[in-house]
């Protein structure tokens, strides 16, 4: 694959919808991950649904020795319900959240998977930017205004040295995580 001079040379592809990315993508990003799988969506919801056997996938993942997390909003916090109104639509965040925990708690407990909500004052930066890493490469989607995360913008990035933009993004959501509240994993509540 040719690589791009300068700056922008991790940028793999961008998409002005991040529903306009293939699924086969996500799919193909999942399959190929061996370390450590990172879904730092505020909701994650679309992943089950867009995803054939997602729950199979990843008990595949965890008993091969992938690390598997999944970073969430917190279902009944402030900036969960202000971004309720923001969005205005029926399928609200609080609900999209509890599909995740709900499926979640269909994986059940195993060695390598954890589940964290956001710190309440991370809460903000954590519902305005989505990162969703798979070892070495990440799709990162900035959320706009009154959008839903379908309807945002998707950056496809792969490491490419130190100091990149895969870099910068998969730092702000190991800070978030390194903040967030353990969650009740199999009991879809917060601790």
């Amino acid at each position: 694959m040719r690589q791009a001079p300068g700056g922008d040379r991790e940028i793999v592809r961008s998409y002005p919808y991040r529903s306009s990315c293939p699924s086969t993508v996500w799919g193909e990003l999942v399959a190929n991950t061996t370390r450590d799988l990172f879904f730092a969506g505020y909701t994650n919801y679309f992943l089950w649904l867009d995803q054939p056997a997602f729950v199979a996938t990843l008990r595949q993942k965890l008993a091969a020795g992938c690390r598997v997390r999944f970073l969430l909003g917190d279902p009944v916090g402030e900036v969960t319900r202000s971004r309720e109104q923001v969005e205005d639509v029926a399928l609200t965040v609080s609900t999209r959240i509890r599909i995740t925990l709900e499926h979640l708690e269909k994986l059940g407990s195993h060695e390598g998977l954890e589940t964290r909500f956001s710190a309440p004052s991370d809460a903000a930066n954590h519902v305005s930017l989505s990162v969703f890493r798979f070892d070495d490469e990440a799709l990162v989607t900035p959320h706009l205004a009154r959008m839903v995360g379908h309807d945002s913008p998707l950056l496809h990035l792969r490491r490419y040295g130190n100091g990149g933009m895969f870099q910068r993004f998969a730092e702000h959501a190991e800070e978030l995580w390194s903040r967030g509240a353990q969650s009740g994993q199999t009991a879809g509540t917060p601790q």
